[in-house]
């Protein structure tokens, strides 16, 4: 890690953007160049004067602590000067100097991903076409992008994981602050099938002045922007409108008129600026040409697949039905031969369709039962889900659809 407590050191000086710090870069070359500087070699700079003071600050305190969170919390830290940044966002105005990255390192400019966003207090109707589109996207090899709050973001997530593929959330605080914290469970999700990416470092609060600057690194990796559902002001307009900015295209889900929810959407379709979408495919066909490994004649999902994999009958509500009493009949499972389990399910998933037999369980009430470590429970959850052999019930409950044979 030699060199980055220089990057994080011109990362963490008061008042400096990111634009600003890519005018000191190019005139120093190197963060650490700039930390040797003196006062005479930042006068030339187009800084306010407050920001030319903190670059006379050389304490490294803080650039070593976030070094030390970010070994101790298993972090990738990637700055722009790195081989496997992305281009994509190097073509920013505005690109971020430093990355923070827990899960997978995915090389963006590679991948189709496309960027998933909407209302956090969606209808129904959004939260449905979030996660079917966004399982269908993953299931024909795109890469779902999004962000992690409540409502269009977390069925996104949810729909991508379901459709096989890894999806990344990218954050607007440290990526080790878990918010809402009702989402709590997405994080881990998330970060074991994906990665979330943040571009402030961890412990770093969730704050409303870090959303914009997070959409425009949103937007920036992705080849295009869905918005599934969203008013004519908010948090999605801004992300589409950094899309727009970047040159990326627009998607957008349509609904009925009258519904405020869905001005945003429908008047994105209206004025040209985005593509109505009734199926990936819409999204896709536009990028197979330039990912044909990837996207190449990829099959739509079966309904009856969709169907089973969203646990729901389309046009119903998305949200969960009340719990019903654990005494109540369950319906007949399938029961799979002792021959053909191993076949199906790993060790971790036999050991936790096992313990989910009889009762709903939390993740910490199937960690405690199988001893099975919360990152390989939860990563095993995920599968299982997406294979049909496990349901999520209120209250973050799992119960196996399966029965094994002994």
């Amino acid at each position: 890690m030699a060199g980055l407590q220089y990057w994080l050191w011109l990362t963490g000086r008061r008042g400096l953007s990111p634009a600003g710090a890519l005018a000191v870069l190019d005139h120093f070359i190197t963060p650490e160049r700039v930390y040797y500087g003196e006062k005479e070699d930042f006068d030339a700079l187009p800084l306010p004067d407050p920001v030319k003071r903190s670059l006379l600050d050389k304490s490294l305190d803080e650039a070593n602590k976030i070094l030390g969170d970010c070994d101790r919390l298993g972090l990738r830290v990637m700055t722009i000067q790195d081989a496997g940044y992305p281009q994509r966002l190097r073509q920013l105005a505005d690109p971020p100097m430093v990355l923070y990255i827990k899960g997978r390192v995915f090389r963006f400019d590679e991948e189709a991903a496309i960027g998933v966003v909407g209302m956090r207090k969606c209808s129904p109707y959004g939260e449905l076409w979030a996660e079917k589109l966004s399982m269908e996207l993953a299931d024909s090899g795109a890469l779902v992008v999004s962000g992690i709050a409540e409502g269009i973001d977390a069925r996104a997530i949810r729909g991508a994981l379901k459709g096989g593929g890894p999806v990344v959330s990218v954050l607007a605080g440290g990526v080790d602050v878990k918010f809402p914290v009702e989402n709590r469970f997405i994080y881990d999700d998330v970060a074991a099938a994906g990665a979330l990416v943040s571009e402030y470092p961890p412990g770093t609060p969730h704050k409303g002045s870090h959303f914009r600057p997070r959409n425009r690194i949103l937007s920036g990796l992705c080849l295009g922007i869905l918005a599934v559902e969203c008013e004519p002001v908010g948090g999605t307009m801004l992300t589409v409108n950094h899309a727009l900015d970047q040159g990326r295209e627009v998607y957008a889900v349509p609904k009925a008129l009258g519904d405020g929810r869905a001005m945003g959407t429908n008047r994105l379709i209206h004025e040209g600026k985005a593509i109505l979408v009734e199926s990936a495919r819409d999204i896709l066909e536009d990028f197979v040409d330039q990912y044909p490994i990837k996207l190449a004649a990829v099959a739509p999902l079966a309904p009856e697949v969709v169907k089973a994999r969203l646990a729901r009958e389309e046009g119903e509500s998305p949200r969960p039905e009340p719990e019903r009493p654990e005494q109540e009949a369950a319906p007949r499972r399938e029961r799979v031969p002792l021959s053909q389990q191993k076949a199906r399910f790993t060790d971790d998933e036999l050991a936790i369709l096992a313990a989910a037999s009889g009762a709903a369980l939390t993740a910490d009430e199937l960690v405690e039962k199988t001893q099975v470590p919360m990152k390989y429970v939860l990563s095993a959850l995920t599968m299982l889900q997406v294979q049909g052999a496990m349901e999520e019930r209120p209250g973050r409950r799992f119960r196996a659809l399966v029965e094994l044979e002994t």
